[in-house]
């Protein structure tokens, strides 16, 4: 190893060492910190972030970039090096411009707004929340403008989520979700509903979480790689080589969704467990969320949506919670895809969620394209909720306030849901051309095998390959939305006899 890589390593291992301290405190603060521990807990996070941006944005670390950068160097070292490099490169060129002073302010003002998010959602006060969420605006906007002066605004958060990315793609893709699933939705608001009213019950919640732990388990969540905790807002964090961790939401009076929610975050998890261990400490495990969103929502929708999902473990759902046990698997199925409007994202069906998104899409490029303010926000959300799903919610918890993203500033991430979603129907496809029915492998319990073709197609390739890169090599085709699109239609013309 020659002296400036070994340098070099020594520098990855260092900012290796910060995001471990700062993963600890955020897990912390999201799942135990009592309320008068908040502003002590956000001190600690401001101030290891300062540090650590101030390490990656020095002289001498763009002196180790240049250096790596150069073909005697770069040629000698592997691909994960390489792209570590790459990146790095890139992300030292733009953060050296952003001001040091600057970015400790936006990540204090980012962790205050969180917690003020969760208590104007607890409260349904959009009020309490307004003024974060137009400092987290202005902040992204001038952060951004720091970064990337030469650079459209919206254009370029969105590449910071899925490298490569732009609007013009992504408007493509959503409208032809919109116009094919606009008139599918109608047809189906036509026809009469499924009687959910079984459902309605006190559901224990040591009973959910021990359930949870069955389901995430049989999809290959590895228990000695992760743990799970509780936050408001259901979420995966990974920690490093065999730390994963991922929290749920508990309803007493809705056991379902956070059913939903532990496959969901799981799905995120096996793919975090999933990355060649070679990978650590390198870019390439740092993964592209479109990629990272059609693994979880794989797991939540195209595997846990389908009945012969069910037909192995349903018997074990009525163990842990008594009351399905008088719930028939056709009437739980039925209403796992019960399509019908809903104020609330996460507790979508998978046909409706899909609007979801393109509402919080076309409010982001509203904000950041047309000057769209925070105090103009919530009605604009409610607009747009009664064009694209007839409903229009009563409060602002089950409205504007029912995702914390905005919160921390995390513009231009929503449409990687959507994104993910598009990305599945083709990795559907894929899968049963190489694989045969995932009808019969579902349905026989061999979940294992569709999570070992994820694992050798997607999951131990890290964040080595961009989204259009993996669909290539995958699908071997370019980005279309007309698989899941089929998805959609051939399911639920059968669900409700169109």
């Amino acid at each position: 190893m020659s002296e400036k890589l070994e340098r070099f390593r020594e520098y990855l291992n260092q900012m290796e060492q910060y995001k471990q301290i700062m993963a600890q405190l955020e897990w912390d603060m999201q799942t135990q910190t009592p309320k008068k521990g908040y502003d002590f807990k956000i001190d600690a996070i401001t101030y290891f972030s300062g540090e650590r941006f101030r390490i990656a944005t020095s002289e001498e670390t763009g002196k180790l970039f240049e250096e790596m950068a150069a073909p005697e160097e770069y040629e000698a070292l592997d691909d994960a090096m390489k792209l570590t490099v790459r990146r790095g490169k890139r992300d030292y060129d733009r953060n050296k411009r952003v001001p040091a002073d600057f970015y400790e302010e936006m990540v204090r003002a980012s962790n205050v707004s969180g917690k003020a998010w969760e208590e104007a959602k607890q409260k349904s006060d959009y009020g309490l929340f307004c003024p974060h969420l137009q400092k987290m605006i202005d902040y992204t906007r001038r952060y951004v403008a720091y970064m990337e002066p030469d650079k459209e605004v919206y254009d370029t958060l969105l590449d910071m989520y899925e490298e490569g990315m732009d609007s013009a793609v992504i408007d493509r893709l959503f409208l032809q979700m919109k116009e094919e699933l606009v008139p599918l939705f109608r047809k189906i608001m036509e026809k009469p509903e499924p009687d959910n009213g079984c459902f309605a019950g006190d559901y224990d919640i040591n009973r959910q979480k021990e359930l949870q732990a069955y389901l995430l388990s049989y999809i290959g969540f590895d228990k000695e790689a992760g743990v799970t905790g509780e936050s408001e807002h259901p979420f995966t964090m990974e920690f490093g080589p065999g730390d994963v961790r991922v929290t749920n939401h508990f309803d007493r009076h809705d056991a379902v969704n956070a059913m939903f929610s532990a496959i969901h975050e799981g799905g995120h998890a096996i793919f975090e467990q999933g990355i060649n261990p070679a990978y650590v400490k390198t870019a390439a495990v740092d993964i592209g969320m479109a990629v990272h969103e059609s693994q979880s929502r794989f797991y939540e929708n195209i595997l846990g949506r389908n009945i012969n999902f069910w037909k192995p473990v349903y018997d074990k759902v009525g163990e842990y919670l008594p009351q399905f046990r008088d719930i028939p698997l056709d009437t739980f199925y039925r209403e796992i895809n019960h399509v019908r409007p809903s104020f609330i994202r996460t507790a979508a069906d998978e046909l409706t969620y899909c609007f979801h998104i393109i509402l919080r899409y076309e409010l982001e490029k509203a904000i950041f394209r047309d000057g769209v303010n925070a105090e103009e926000l919530p009605r604009l959300w409610n607009d747009k909720m009664e064009e694209l799903l007839g409903i229009r919610p009563q409060n602002d918890a089950e409205g504007i306030l029912q995702d914390m993203h905005w919160s921390d500033g995390s513009f231009g991430y929503f449409p990687t849901y959507l994104l993910g979603t598009i990305f599945d129907g083709m990795f559907l496809e894929t899968m049963e051309q190489e694989l045969g029915s995932v009808d019969t492998l579902l349905s026989d319990g061999r979940i294992g095998e569709i999570t070992g073709w994820l694992h050798e197609k997607i999951h131990k390739h890290g964040g080595m390959r961009t989204a259009a890169e993996t669909i290539r090599e995958v699908c071997g085709q370019e980005m279309t939305a007309e698989p899941i699109i089929r998805y959609f239609k051939k399911k639920y013309t059968a669900i409700y006899g169109l």
